[in-house]
């Protein structure tokens, strides 16, 4: 929504053998994530759990500004996106095809592809950019960019069409995709555990290069929805709640 991170408060539920070790460690990491942006855990609860449950409250400081939702697209705005796209998508195919990876070990082909999995990088600075840049809507793609991207155009009300030719496939991410018989542009349109950022502009705003644009904001003629130029899928990515 644009906000600078500023706390994070985690509600913990714990089973009693929870390792003082294991917790120290998960403290560990909240601790120097937050450090990442500035934040810091500002406190939180905990209770007796028969497994682990974790939930995390962000908060941030829209300093002054009004915050970037997913309603806010209009017609001739352009559709930019900010982080990585399918790396995390492609470090799981891996890590499902070959499941005796842990043992042999990871190719180099690969390597990048499972880290981000494991851990992903947030494009954090961006959604504070995004906003002073004048960004009309903007959500961070969990769930994949298609779906994601359909998001927005249900809540405005419009239709957005990516280009599957802006769409960022590196040239690793190609070849793991061959070794493995996949379709790359399919990591990068439905999988979202890079937790990149999706942005619609202004069509004047000149955007940092960080921020890349892959397609286009119209009228919706009909269903509002989001689509790619050239493919058929208009849907794709993970739903909680799909069967």
């Amino acid at each position: 929504m644009g906000a600078a991170p500023t706390a994070i408060v985690v509600g913990l539920g714990l089973p009693g053998e929870a390792s003082a070790e294991w917790l120290d460690a998960l403290t560990d990491g909240f601790r120097d994530e937050c450090a990442l942006v500035g934040a810091t855990v500002a406190g939180g609860d905990i209770a007796r759990s028969d497994v682990v449950v974790i939930g995390v409250t962000a908060l941030g400081d829209l300093g002054g500004r009004r915050p970037v939702t997913r309603s806010g697209a209009r017609p001739g705005d352009v559709v930019a996106v900010a982080g990585r796209l399918g790396y995390a998508a492609a470090g799981l195919a891996f890590l499902s095809a070959r499941r005796e990876a842990a043992e042999a070990g990871t190719p180099d082909l690969a390597e990048e592809f499972v880290d981000a999995h494991r851990r992903p990088e947030p494009p954090y600075a961006c959604g504070p950019e995004a906003a002073g840049l004048g960004a009309t809507a903007m959500l961070d793609v969990s769930d994949g960019l298609l779906q994601d991207a359909g998001h927005i155009a249900a809540a405005s009300g419009v239709r957005i069409v990516l280009d599957p030719e802006a769409l960022p496939v590196p040239e690793a991410m190609a070849r793991l995709a061959g070794e493995l018989g996949a379709d790359p542009l399919n990591w990068v349109l439905t999988g979202g555990e890079d937790h990149a950022l999706a942005a619609t502009f202004p069509p004047d705003v000149s955007l940092p290069p960080s921020w890349r644009v892959i397609g286009q904001v119209s009228e919706a003629a009909g269903e509002a929805k989001a689509e790619v130029t050239g493919r058929a899928e208009t849907s794709g990515g993970w739903d909680h709640f799909r069967e």
